[in-house]
Formats: C-alpha cells, sequence, structure tokens
C-alpha cells in the first residue's frame, strides 16, 4: 500500500479505506471490504471535478460542447486507461488474475480510489487529484471530441445511406478478459469489423474503419 500511496502521492490516514477501494467482489462481499460502495461515491466525485474543470477550462462554449468533452474524459474506456496508468491493475484483490484486465472492473477501482481519496482526505483532496490527472486529456485547442459511431451515423445521413448497424460477430479469451468482434453494415456498402475489450470499443473500431472506406476523415477536423 505504501508503494501505491507513493504512486498517487498521497499518504491514507485511514488504509482501509485503500485497501477497501482495490478489493473486487470476488474476494469478499461484505459491503465495507468491497469496493462497491466506494465506487458509488468515487463515480459522482470524478463527475463534479471533471465538470468543474472543463467548465473553467472552456469559458466560451455552450452546455451541448462541455457535455461531449465532459462524457469522453468520463467514460468507462478512458477512467480504465487512467486506472493502467496510475498502476492500479497491479494492487487489485480479486480470485481471479484476469479482472485486472477487464475495463469494468479497472473503471470501478479507479473511481472506487477516488472516493476513498474523499472520505480520508476531504473534497478539495479528491478533486484536485482528479483535475491533476485529468488535466493533461484536456486539448484546449481541439473541437469537442466526436466518437466514431456517431460521425458514420452523420456521415452516412449526409450521403443519403441506410443508417449504420451493428452485430456481434464473434467472441474469443476467457470470461473476465474477452475480446469482442463486432461488425458494422450499411446497404450498398461492404461490412466492416472491427475488435476491442468490449462491444462499444469494438462498434467504434468497426466505425472507423467504415469512415476510412467511406473516405471521411475520423476526429475533430
Amino acid at each position: 500500500m505504501r508503494e501505491l500511496e507513493a504512486s498517487l502521492n498521497y499518504s491514507f490516514k485511514n488504509p482501509h479505506l485503500l485497501h477497501q477501494a482495490l478489493t473486487h467482489t470476488s474476494k469478499t462481499g461484505k459491503l465495507s471490504e468491497n469496493y462497491e460502495r466506494l465506487e458509488f461515491l468515487g463515480d459522482r466525485v470524478l463527475g463534479v471535478s471533471v465538470a468543474e474543470m472543463v467548465y473553467k477550462v472552456f469559458p466560451d462554449e455552450p452546455e451541448g460542447n462541455l457535455s461531449q468533452r465532459f462524457m469522453a474524459l468520463v467514460c468507462k474506456e478512458t477512467v480504465a486507461e487512467m486506472a493502467l496508468k496510475l498502476g492500479l491493475d497491479r494492487y487489485i484483490m480479486a480470485e481471479s488474475i484476469d479482472v485486472r484486465h477487464n475495463d469494468n472492473v479497472l473503471c470501478d477501482v479507479c473511481e472506487a480510489v477516488i472516493g476513498a481519496l474523499y472520505l480520508d482526505g476531504g473534497c478539495e483532496t479528491a478533486i484536485h487529484f482528479v483535475q491533476q490527472h485529468w488535466r493533461p486529456l484536456v486539448d484546449t485547442h481541439t473541437r469537442p471530441p466526436k466518437d466514431a459511431k456517431t460521425q458514420l451515423q452523420e456521415a452516412a445521413h449526409e450521403k443519403g445511406l441506410s443508417a449504420p448497424r451493428y452485430a456481434e460477430i464473434g467472441r474469443e479469451g476467457v470470461e473476465h478478459n474477452p475480446v469482442f468482434h463486432m461488425q458494422v453494415e450499411i446497404d450498398g456498402i461492404e461490412p466492416q469489423s472491427g475488435s476491442g475489450r468490449n462491444k462499444k470499443m469494438a462498434e467504434q473500431n468497426a466505425a472507423e474503419k467504415m469512415l476510412a472506406l467511406l473516405g471521411v476523415e475520423h476526429g475533430n477536423k
């Protein structure tokens, strides 16, 4: 725990909170010992911290743009990646080591750690932690990020094509660390497939390939 505290740049007055934030439900079903309740709290703290940050960083943007930026910063994939960046996966306590590679678990643990910081150090400590680590993810020089699925939906409409349809075409790997294969279809266009650690990521991958096939550049330009 001391090694992790050094990585988090915070020393817990109540070490049990950090231990609890890292304990998966497969290890214990006791609410006072696993991360479920802390994850609930941390999710709310993360939300208000990021909302405040984008509100201040982009003073001239309307609510719709702020919402797009907010969702990109608090989505499961972003929070899971932050968990990996912080090295939380190495400290997760669970019956199976496979859960350390699961995006849902990584996201939950990261939010639980934020909740633990809130309870142990107070609101300012938790908000400072979130904004310190999430601030580098904010690009002040681009328009709000638009995900590939949204962009493909708009591109298909503009080109007079049918709406994109997604379907799972395969799945492999162990239960706690699966790889999904998804396919996107548009009438009259060659189907494209993509893979990812969850269906959403696989769909985004497939949508990016379809955008490329349609000659549409994916991104904020």
